[in-house]
């Protein structure tokens, strides 16, 4: 008597993974621990993340696609309202919700967004980030009061910034994967392609060099991107919204535009890993803000 012996296929987890909260709670530097690559805009300005992000985790046996989205709030301009929107999509399409509070703002900011959250069917993880910030009975009563707010989320406290937390989380997600083939190839580490991360770094230096409205008033559209074997040449255009704005942002004798076309080189180095030759150029769009056209040229439309 002969016995077959078939191999068993070997399982594989795959699934969408959403980061949603409100602005500050440290959303984008936990997208980047997750990912291990620098994606998502991480200052200490609230409001940096303006898109919908994803970064791509893959190991033999998984694949996670993680999300970045905008921090919640309540939208006073028609570029908001599209922030809004991408974060109210991460509630309809994730296979895990990781909902990033922290233990400084008030669980019950923003409870209109928080309230849809208590109705998905989705398993939530409810991420208190910053603990190192706090003592073990603040904690305590901060992790009571989610408890209240969301009874079917798990709690996790983790600090993003020292990483402490990140590994049971990761355990934690994979747990709650579906078993599903990987939804991208195996090489791919995000949805976004190269002109965006380069709009993206000059963005980020502009919010850090820059104080008050202006940064907010900025968008960064790449020209042209040209690429060979040894450098990329990029010509960027930096939007205004007023004549004013635009001299701020060139600054005396050029001197601020120079500086932060620098220092966005320098990053964009680092990032692409080769040499990088970039010329920046700052004109006036009155009120992009405000003008869906212009939104949707700039990539601000979640349908």
């Amino acid at each position: 008597m002969r016995f077959f012996v078939t191999k068993q296929s070997v399982m594989h987890k795959a699934g969408f993974v959403n980061i949603v909260g409100n602005p500050n709670v440290g959303k984008s530097t936990l997208m980047n621990q997750l990912v291990g690559e620098r994606i998502s805009i991480a200052t200490f300005k609230a409001q940096t993340t303006r898109h919908r992000i994803m970064g791509i985790v893959n190991t033999d046996d998984m694949q996670i696609v993680f999300s970045d989205t905008p921090g919640v709030l309540q939208p006073n301009y028609k570029l908001q309202e599209s922030m809004r929107a991408f974060s109210e999509s991460a509630l309809t399409d994730a296979d895990v919700l990781l909902y990033v509070t922290d233990v400084v703002e008030k669980p019950e900011k923003n409870m209109d967004f928080l309230q849809k959250v208590q109705k998905i069917s989705t398993p939530v993880l409810l991420l208190i980030n910053k603990i190192d910030r706090s003592d073990q009975q603040t904690l305590g009563n901060i992790v009571e009061r989610w408890h209240e707010l969301l009874p079917n989320a798990e709690i996790l406290p983790i600090s993003a910034k020292n990483q402490f937390g990140i590994d049971i989380l990761l355990k934690r997600i994979k747990d709650l994967l579906p078993d599903a083939p990987p939804y991208f190839g195996k090489e791919q580490w995000t949805d976004k392609p190269a002109r965006f991360f380069v709009s993206e770094i000059i963005r980020e230096k502009i919010l850090l060099y820059y104080d008050k409205e202006i940064p907010y008033s900025v968008e960064v559209r790449v020209e042209s991107f040209k690429e060979d074997a040894q450098k990329i040449v990029i010509h960027v255009v930096i939007y205004v919204e007023r004549d004013s704005q635009k001299g701020i942002i060139i600054g005396h004798q050029g001197i601020a535009l120079k500086k932060v076309s620098t220092e966005a080189r320098k990053a964009l180095e680092r990032f692409f890993g080769k040499s990088i030759y970039l010329e920046t150029y700052v004109k006036v769009d009155k009120d992009w803000r405000s003008s869906q056209r212009e939104l949707n040229s700039f990539g601000y439309n979640p349908e």
